[in-house]
């Protein structure tokens, strides 16, 4: 089929890779345009998805927006059967839904109409779901709502990161497309309505739920460091000798513990809300990730010392 394929991180990449390695026909790749890079803004850095589309010799295109009439027309030219999208990142309008003789299929990083919206899988790791998956939906003008054709669920481990499990569904979500995309060419795809219940919002991670308040349960905690790693990052507070710096912690590990919330116990184990978090992993401010061993032979955090609670 004419494929015109819609995405933008890593996480779209093996979609793409994939339908082009099934035989389709990819008539051109729509992805965000490409981001200032280095502290001087001097350079660009173009998503995941432009690099492999450049590889393997499709045009790329980048536009700002497709709200315009001439990009409506730009679009519909391409005289697609059916687009891909996968976590694109900007809005399409009804000329463009309209335009591929089959509409557009959604790959979407949850099982709907569970975690609708930008963030499913840091929300459904921060809200401690245990199971999460990919969704294959025609699109809609309104946000995820579209009827489902295919589904896949994927357990969440008690300690796995959001990029450990991008990484899972973003290579489901792959094979999953491209049997969606076969039923599609043979005529024997099929759609589902989704339905009201068990209906939820994923919305975009905020600055400031991604700093850490010690006066939470060390579960909520450790969900959110799950959920936040390797990026942005959950975060917290602390003077280490030269005044205050902004820690991130990539891993951690819910333990038994009493004191008051951000007391230290125990070299790297803080006391929280309930219970008290082990730190495992974590990253200071302009440096690489480090194991709490190694953090600890260059930063003294003594026992009893007091990490600043969110007001």
């Amino acid at each position: 089929m004419r494929i015109v394929f819609m995405g933008t991180p890593e996480f779209a990449m093996p979609t793409l890779i994939e339908i082009v390695q099934q035989g389709h026909e990819v008539v051109a790749v729509y992805t965000r345009a490409a981001k200032p890079a280095g502290r001087r803004g001097l350079a660009t850095l173009p998503s995941p998805v432009q690099v492999a589309a450049e590889r393997l010799g499709l045009p790329v295109l980048t536009p700002q927006s497709l709200k315009s009439k001439a990009e409506a027309e730009r679009f519909a030219a391409h005289c697609a059967d059916v687009a891909v999208v996968v976590a694109y990142g900007l809005l399409l309008p009804k000329a463009v839904l309209e335009a591929p003789a089959r509409g557009c299929l959604n790959l979407h990083a949850s099982v709907l109409p569970r975690w609708r919206g930008a963030a499913p899988i840091e929300r459904a790791i921060m809200a401690g779901d245990r199971q999460t998956g990919v969704s294959v939906m025609r699109m809609k003008e309104s946000l995820d709502t579209g009827p489902v054709a295919l589904a896949e669920r994927i357990a969440i481990g008690p300690d796995d990161t959001a990029a450990e499990i991008r990484a899972r569904l973003a290579e489901l979500g792959a094979a999953l497309m491209t049997r969606a995309l076969a039923a599609m060419a043979k005529g024997t795809i099929a759609f589902t309505p989704q339905g009201e219940e068990g209906a939820s919002y994923a919305r975009k991670i905020t600055k400031p739920e991604t700093r850490i308040d010690w006066s939470k349960s060390a579960n909520e905690l450790h969900n959110l460091v799950r959920a936040l790693s390797p990026h942005p990052g959950a975060f917290f507070d602390a003077d280490l000798g030269k005044g205050p710096e902004r820690i991130k912690v990539l891993r951690s590990r819910p333990v038994t513990g009493a004191a008051a919330p951000g007391r230290v116990l125990d070299r790297l184990t803080v006391a929280c809300g309930v219970d008290a978090l082990q730190l495992l992993e974590i990253q200071r401010a302009g440096k690489t990730p480090m194991s709490a061993e190694e953090f600890l032979r260059g930063a003294r955090v003594a026992a009893g010392a007091l990490f600043p609670v969110v007001g």
